[in-house]
């Protein structure tokens, strides 16, 4: 009989539907349609397990387990009227594994271009006070540190946890290790410390599973200066910066001096991606240089440099409905910012969901809004696939949601989206990422395959046994604290 060490009643269901943060907005509760569809997802999930005799744990860790939790949420959602997409799943998933498998399984290649690692013994710890919790861990079993006295717990989340979520939880091939805004003395990880992360991997043959982002705060002394040291001493992919973060609480816009300035160096260089954090704003004080209305300008004005743009400009608290041109905010600000500097379909800026699809897996009407505008109007070729794990935990229920995710109908008519094929699936989940981040063929074509992570996964999924669980803030209150503690 294999040991189950996490969640052994069956209690946390394979989509989670909680109210998890990354740290950059607050947690935004749930809603009622949202506490029936878990409801309704356990209660289900335990009748299909007695019927097909197994425990409710065994039950919910497989493919029909996660069938019957994306079936609860239609259910729920239609209750609630929004109609405005589903999951595409089959009713006989719900007990049939084959069926099951049909519809949540994939072999996309899958490219996660926003990760993230805390270091539990790195330099930023010690400035936080005695007997802080800086990380929303809730119920961390079957963790051996999970109990340590001062921040040991951290170890909970360490290189490990980050190759078993990512790796061995999920379908994730590749994932590119993003950083958080800070003071260069405050940074939750750094990139030498992200570098040695990266070497856990490669010691593990796990070759070139892991890229690194190059962070930039170019409204800080120092960081414009230190980006030919990033670049001469690390494999930097891409550079990462904030516009809405500044030492002094005021942020830049791109073509203001600070960003012109770093887009320079980056020519320069001769790395000439950009990651940029637009929306989900941290506070009112910088809140415009949160917005995308610069980007469209940047991009016109260097076309050799590739625009990332990360979260893609939404707004946890505004939403997203039908594209309105009036809007400042939002992914509507990002599409305006674009359309007004001539860049279309196929251009240099790219939109990413990190956090953004985790956030709207939970109202399929936003979603519908959302995703329909990203592939009306930026095209299909320009979406990028992030998760913002291991925030979130493993990334795997973000995986299966969006391989099952239709708009409606009616909103396609309506609204003029398309239809979500699995070629365009296959395009925002990796393909998309190959034309900006270098993958070599032979990587792509033998090592993933046959890897020792390949191995270990194969091994592992013989008896799986993932936490479904999150690690980010999950009330105001968490938030605040991490906010205050700088660990995010």
């Amino acid at each position: 009989m294999r040991r189950i060490r996490h969640d052994p009643d069956g209690l946390r269901l394979p989509i989670k539907l909680d109210s998890t943060s990354n740290g950059e907005f607050v947690p935004v509760p749930l809603e009622p349609v949202h506490h029936h569809a878990r409801r309704l997802a356990l209660e289900n999930a335990t009748a299909h397990a007695r019927r097909v005799g197994q425990t409710r744990r065994d039950f919910l860790v497989s493919s029909c387990g996660a069938a019957t939790t994306l079936l609860a949420m239609n259910t729920a959602f239609l209750a609630g009227c929004r109609r405005g997409a589903s999951y595409e799943v089959p009713k006989e998933a719900a007990l049939e594994p084959a069926a099951a498998d049909a519809a949540l399984g994939g072999n996309e290649f899958i490219f996660d271009v926003q990760g993230h690692f805390v270091n539990p013994t790195g330099a930023w710890t010690r400035a936080l006070p005695e007997g802080a919790r800086p990380l929303g861990f809730v119920d961390m079993s079957g963790c051996a540190a999970a109990d340590a006295p001062g921040l040991d717990y951290l170890r909970c989340v360490g290189s490990e946890e980050f190759i078993k979520d990512i790796f061995l939880d999920s379908d994730t091939d590749l994932t590119v290790l993003s950083f958080v805004p800070s003071t260069r003395e405050d940074e939750p990880l750094t990139i030498e410390e992200a570098a040695a992360t990266a070497a856990v991997v490669e010691k593990m043959e796990g070759t070139h599973r892991l890229y690194l982002h190059g962070r930039v705060n170019p409204n800080q002394p120092g960081d414009v200066e230190d980006m030919q040291r990033l670049a001469e001493r690390f494999d930097i992919a891409a550079w990462k910066t904030y516009t809405q973060w500044g030492p002094d609480g005021r942020g830049f816009f791109m073509d203001d001096e600070p960003g012109l300035r770093m887009i320079e160096e980056a020519r320069r260089l001769g790395i000439r991606n950009i990651a940029i954090h637009k929306g989900l704003p941290f506070g009112q004080k910088s809140y415009e240089h949160s917005t995308c209305v610069d980007i469209g300008r940047v991009a016109k004005r260097f076309p050799d440099v590739n625009f990332l743009i990360y979260h893609s400009g939404f707004v946890t608290e505004k939403g997203e409905w039908p594209y309105d041109p009036a809007r400042s905010d939002g992914i509507d600000a990002l599409l305006t910012s674009l359309e007004e500097n001539g860049i279309g379909r196929g251009g240099n800026v790219y939109a990413e969901l990190g956090s953004t699809w985790r956030f709207l897996m939970r109202d399929p009407d936003q979603a519908a809004h959302a995703l329909g505008k990203l592939f009306a109007r930026l095209g299909e070729d320009n979406v990028l696939w992030g998760t913002d794990s291991i925030w979130y935990g493993s990334p795997q229920d973000q995986i299966q949601a969006f391989r099952t995710f239709q708009i409606s109908p009616e909103f396609r008519e309506r609204f003029e989206y398309p239809e979500i094929t699995p070629a365009m699936r296959a395009k925002v989940f990796g393909l998309n990422a190959l034309k900006l981040y270098p993958v070599p063929e032979d990587v792509l074509s033998k090592h993933l395959a046959k890897d020792a992570i390949a191995a270990r996964r194969e091994d592992y999924r013989n008896a799986p046994d993932p936490r479904f669980a999150t690690y980010g803030p999950k009330t105001r209150r968490e938030f605040l604290n991490l906010r205050g503690w700088g660990a995010a």
